[in-house]
């Protein structure tokens, strides 16, 4: 059967722009993996890789017109959006270059012999080495900094690995792009270019994380594509770690000192943080509890006012679109649902943001679980409550999510503060305080993960902390010192933090 061709698609109309490749077969894949595979002892060498991912990372810089223009023509983000994506990615490129310099990545631990330990104690040298080839999936609202350059390909590389990326599909021409600014990155390192592989298509994906050289891979989509692709990796004969992020909630809670200290700022605030592109990040709020009563009113209306201000949007394609459309149509249908701003379609090409408000004690008594699911796309559910227990009701429902907040009075004697915090805290991966959740920092301390189906595991993938994981542990007991990795032998010649 003839591969299929792969076209850069207008995001609002859904017409074919130009085509840019051909769907790869399950021998392309293969060919794909095969060639990463050989090339992974390049990687080996620390000083090689740091200054490899400076390169793309320079590379993608000088790049950045091109990269932008061709990013804006296949989701429709818009320019300023898009550079500011570009420098988060080129960020994530330098900064991991930095953590394979500094080394304690490595987490390498040295216990020495002791007789008289009870057991007695071998000498033993603990480092941790990179697992092989990665399998990327690209996600669609990020087509940079969570795609082809994006954190997991940077981790995967910072820790020593191959990658295999699969395009996605909303914008294959800005992949193969950014593809080829790495691979030339890689040949002026003096690596071979096949550190990384790009391949495109539908049964593409599926072949990469069934293939027995894939070692590991990461995943940022939807709930149902991530769970098919989690379930086939754990299926392998050899199951592979899968560190999928599948969708999130992300619920906010306002205590009622907090909305009666602040509504209008409370109001405002969300509506920014659940329109920032058009309602399609992984962090937007799309349930927010809120107090009843006259102050709960003063928010509600700000929010209106603020949702009421965004533009018609063009989301990032056609089936999101529709699928936007429809969830927002059935949600409303509820019983006891209102619609301070009705979301929905604003013409043939784009979508209106809007708000959802509904009594918590519908939700929480177990009616409209609907409203507990992600609705990908400009749209928030408020749900009103009149107790705090209402509140820890409804939060024992949800299921796992990448970020929960709190919103708190700025004054230290509000009484809901520490029971509703804990009541968040085994929700989500990062608990915000009177903050909102739609920024997230590139930093040492970052956790960008949580309870399924947030995540399939539990490691994030931003932060200087994803590069773990792509790494395994190995333990050398007893070994003569010239057989020892240079990173383990007596006087530590390569000056690493070590314990």
């Amino acid at each position: 059967m003839a591969a299929e061709p792969v076209w850069s698609v207008d995001p609002g109309t859904g017409k074919p722009r130009e085509q840019v490749a051909v769907e790869a077969t399950a021998e392309d894949v293969d060919r794909a993996v095969r060639a990463a595979h050989e090339v992974r002892e390049s990687l080996a060498d620390r000083t090689v890789r740091a200054a490899f991912l400076r390169t793309a990372a320079d590379l993608l810089d000088g790049a950045r017109e091109q990269v932008v223009e061709t990013a804006d023509a296949e989701t429709a983000l818009g320019s300023v959006r898009l550079t500011g994506e570009l420098a988060r990615t080129t960020a994530q490129l330098r900064a991991f270059a930095d953590v394979v310099d500094e080394g304690s990545f490595l987490d390498i631990r040295i216990d020495l012999p002791d007789a008289g330990a009870t057991p007695p104690r071998p000498d033993l040298r603990r480092w941790k080495i990179p697992l092989g080839v990665v399998a990327v999936y690209a996600a669609s609202n990020f087509p940079l900094a969570f795609s082809v350059p994006g954190g997991d390909t940077a981790s995967a590389l910072a820790a020593g690995c191959p990658v295999v990326v699969k395009a996605h599909p909303d914008h294959p021409a800005t992949s193969a792009l950014c593809a080829a600014l790495l691979r030339r990155a890689a040949a002026k390192s003096g690596l071979p270019e096949d550190v990384l592989v790009l391949v495109h298509g539908f049964d593409a994906g599926v072949e990469l994380v069934r293939h027995p050289l894939v070692a590991a891979a990461g995943f940022t989509g939807s709930v149902r594509g991530g769970r098919a692709l989690f379930d086939a990796a754990a299926a392998r004969p050899v199951p592979i770690p899968f560190h999928g992020e599948l969708g999130s909630l992300n619920p906010v809670v306002l205590t009622t000192a907090a909305v009666e200290e602040r509504a209008a700022d409370l109001g405002t605030g969300l509506a920014g943080s659940m329109t920032l592109g058009a309602g399609q990040f992984c962090t937007k709020p799309g349930l927010v509890l809120a107090p009843s009563g006259e102050a709960g009113d003063r928010f509600l209306d700000a929010l209106a006012a603020g949702v009421s201000t965004a533009g018609p949007a063009v989301l990032l394609d056609r089936r999101m679109r529709d699928a936007f459309v429809a969830g927002v149509t059935e949600r409303a249908a509820l019983a006891g649902v209102d619609t301070p701003v009705p979301p929905g379609a604003a013409d043939a090409h784009t979508v209106t943001a809007g708000v959802l408000a509904v009594d918590a004690a519908r939700i929480a008594g177990g009616d409209h679980h609907l409203l507990l699911e992600e609705c990908f796309g400009p749209v928030t559910v408020v749900a009103r409550y009149t107790s705090r227990t209402e509140v820890t009701e409804l939060l024992t429902r949800l299921p796992g999510n990448l970020t929960a907040t709190l919103h708190i009075a700025e004054r230290d004697d509000d009484e809901d503060a520490a029971p509703l915090l804990a009541a968040l805290t085994p929700l989500a991966g990062r608990v915000l305080v009177n903050g909102w959740p739609t920024g997230v920092a590139v930093a040492a301390a970052q956790h960008h993960g949580g309870p399924y189906p947030a995540t399939t595991s539990t490691s994030t993938s931003v932060g200087a902390t994803a590069i773990e994981r792509w790494l395994r542990p190995v333990t050398y007991q007893s070994t003569p010192g010239h057989l020892l990795p240079p990173e383990l032998r007596d006087g530590n010649p390569l000056k690493l933090p070590r314990r």
